[in-house]
């Protein structure tokens, strides 16, 4: 089951690109705009982790930490805090008052997530494993190694966070565009075309003589890892399909 996080930011726009981009890693996302909704909302449901604005309309983000951490039931929710203030006795105020991480805007997306899973890790050990596994494909995030039937297979940065990207949401058909922003990141400038030199490569990579392909071409719309990989005995099926 993906963890569930909730963002409290009141602008718009950044509430948008930060669900996007965490939809696009596995996680189930919620948003609200003001912080006495959030902390009604956190009343009736708790996610895995709040990302949580230091100004926002109703209840600033860093009074709403604050009652957080003065009751049991949220007292170790973790928070990421964002926040436009850079100075370092505003930062050190923040983690006083109980935000597990603190990112200053603006701030690269690949770095948002990457300390989202970093926090999840640490609070939800279980909900972000080292290991994904599917079928007879393993990928060791802490490692950065990938098995196929118990072969490792030499593999390099980019092929490696694709698989990684694929493997997090079997079954999920990402664009071209998705996979750029996904893998590569917003701040990159490259052609979708791209996607299938480095989509072709991964296959060659992972997959060797009738092994079954685990990655769909959807026509007209892009690619996807095979949920039904490994669980169900279909005949091998060329590479490409």
């Amino acid at each position: 089951m993906p963890a569930r996080i909730l963002i409290v930011e009141d602008e718009q726009p950044l509430t948008l690109l930060l669900r996007y981009n965490l939809e696009a890693e596995g996680y189930e996302v919620e948003a609200v705009a003001r912080g006495d909704e959030a902390e009604v909302r956190l009343r009736e449901s708790l996610p895995d982790l709040l990302v949580l604005d230091w100004m926002l309309p109703g209840l600033s983000g860093i009074e709403l930490c604050r009652r957080l951490r003065a009751r049991a039931e949220t007292e170790h929710l973790p928070i990421i805090m964002l926040t436009a203030r850079g100075e370092e006795s505003e930062r050190l105020r923040g983690l006083a008052t109980g935000a597990d991480d603190y990112i200053v805007k603006p701030f690269s997306v690949p770095e948002l997530v990457a300390r989202v899973r970093a926090v999840l890790r640490r609070a939800r050990p279980e909900r972000v494993a080292a290991t994904l596994k599917a079928g007879d494909i393993e990928l060791d995030r802490e490692r950065h190694r990938v098995f196929r039937a118990g072969r490792e297979i030499p593999i390099g940065p980019t092929e490696f966070r694709l698989l990684e990207f694929f493997m997090q949401s079997p079954g999920r058909v990402f664009s071209r565009e998705q996979l750029l922003d996904g893998v590569w990141g917003r701040d990159v400038y490259i052609d979708e075309r791209t996607v299938d030199v480095h989509v072709g490569r991964l296959r060659k990579l992972i997959n060797r003589g009738s092994e079954v392909d685990p990655i769909r071409t959807v026509r007209g719309a892009g690619y996807a890892f095979d949920e039904r990989f490994g669980k169900t005995a279909e005949p091998a099926r060329k590479v490409g399909g």
